[in-house]
């Protein structure tokens, strides 16, 4: 800790501040980091798993794979566990994190029980709900580095079961599917994700924990998992396997790679499928700008990045697709019901405890028409979801001006954490990461 406290004390003033990750689940592409980033592979690793008091203490550069493999030997999972292996638990906790437990267990960060936190100042604080630094612990969520790093994490976790039972019920209309949704998280199921492959055709995937299974199925090389959505009505999986069946086809991103082509799929590496393998690929076309070329040679439209998770309150989940169908039309798109765990909210990103919202995820590109400008699209679906009382994860490309975001995200009580914990301003404030790509 003293190293990495020395060389964020060591950085020239006014330079940015970049930590050294080997992964990235952003989609706010920038540069890769300059030679000075600040190395914190130290804070990678489990520290302990307290497997009778249900607790584990997590360096916050854990990747949930290597947290999963630690705790699943003790029966112990975390209450969420975000879809994609290598998003890191401090990642989850600044930046929001999402599965098929969210509608009862939340988001990742209310399973904290204390950070010690890296402010930008170079001071190391211990955060918890009830110490002195109670306004930091509860203004991190959403905070995307802009106050400091989670450097130690203790968090709750819960009992599992060796293998999850899948039921996969099939609705015709968007209505419907939201009053199944309701009904689903209002039962016993243990999980509850939906895809939707159509105005007509969409999927709520029931998840049970069980202590056995005749047969296991395995989306882990030639079997992909959101085919077998429509073609099976019941399915049974390793715990592992569940918890990172989105994982292998970065759940149906890899298509735009060739990667479920049969012929391709045989030829490549089993260990190579993997979401990181694919961010990779993109960010390397997006770097240099290869499929836009390709696009420009061919005379083919322009197209524009609609990569975003967005929550509506459930009630309106009808609304916002049929809004979607018409003007943007990515499909499949994922749903993952979500409700805060606990009564007390969370200033920079506020939901009403109690109310259950539905996140809708979208990523692909969609044509732009001549003369429309780049983010027109990803503008029309801020405005839409703010309509509909809804609120937009920040991990990709934003629009809205100053005044907008911070009544969003409340720029009131952001201001006084960024005043307390970074008085100097070393980093960026949550605008100009999050809008500026700071």
């Amino acid at each position: 800790m003293a190293a990495l406290r020395a060389q964020l004390l060591a950085q020239p003033p006014g330079s940015p501040i970049r930590l050294a990750k080997p992964t990235s689940n952003l989609f706010r592409f920038r540069e890769p980091p300059p030679t000075n980033a600040l190395d914190v592979g130290a804070f990678a690793g489990v520290i302990d798993v307290d497997a009778d008091g249900h607790t584990a203490d997590v360096g916050g550069m854990t990747t949930y794979e290597h947290l999963a493999d630690a705790t699943l030997p003790h029966g112990l999972m975390p209450h969420v566990v975000p879809q994609l292996k290598t998003i890191t638990l401090g990642g989850a906790v600044a930046g929001l994190g999402i599965e098929s437990s969210s509608f009862r267990n939340g988001m990742p960060h209310e399973s904290v029980l204390e950070m010690e936190i890296l402010t930008p100042d170079g001071d190391v604080v211990r955060a918890s709900p009830d110490n002195e630094h109670r306004d930091l612990f509860h203004g991190f969520p959403n905070s995307y580095g802009t106050l400091g790093y989670a450097l130690r994490l203790r968090i709750d976790l819960q009992e599992t079961k060796p293998y999850v039972a899948l039921r996969h019920v099939r609705y015709d209309d968007a209505a419907a599917c939201a009053k199944g949704i309701e009904e689903a998280c209002a039962s016993d199921t243990d999980f509850v994700d939906g895809t939707v492959f159509s105005g007509d055709e969409m999927y709520l995937t029931l998840g049970k924990f069980t202590d056995q299974a005749a047969a296991v199925s395995d989306y882990t090389g030639q079997q992909i998992f959101y085919h077998s959505i429509r073609e099976r009505v019941t399915d049974h999986l390793k715990v592992r396997d569940y918890l990172w069946r989105w994982d292998t086809d970065w759940f149906w991103c890899s298509k735009a790679l060739g990667a479920q082509h049969p012929l391709v799929r045989r030829l490549w590496p089993r260990r190579y499928l993997r979401s990181d393998v694919y961010r990779r690929i993109v960010a390397f076309d997006r770097r240099h700008r290869l499929s836009a070329r390709l696009d420009n040679v061919l005379r083919n439209p322009a197209r524009e990045a609609v990569i975003q998770d967005i929550e509506v309150p459930v009630e309106r989940l009808a609304e916002f697709l049929e809004f979607f169908d018409a003007e943007i039309g990515i499909r499949p798109v994922w749903l993952c019901p979500v409700r805060l765990r606990g009564q007390s909210g969370w200033p920079l990103y506020p939901m009403e405890p109690g109310r259950l919202f539905v996140n809708v995820g979208f990523w692909a590109t969609v044509p732009l028409r001549p003369g429309q400008p780049d983010g027109s699209h990803n503008r029309l679906i801020e405005r839409k979801v703010t309509e509909l009382g809804g609120h937009k994860s920040l991990y990709s490309d934003s629009y809205f001006t100053e005044d907008e975001f911070w009544l969003r995200y409340d720029g009131e009580t952001y201001r006084k954490l960024k005043k307390t914990y970074d008085p100097h301003g070393r980093l960026p404030d949550l605008y100009a990461k999050c809008v500026g790509n700071q």
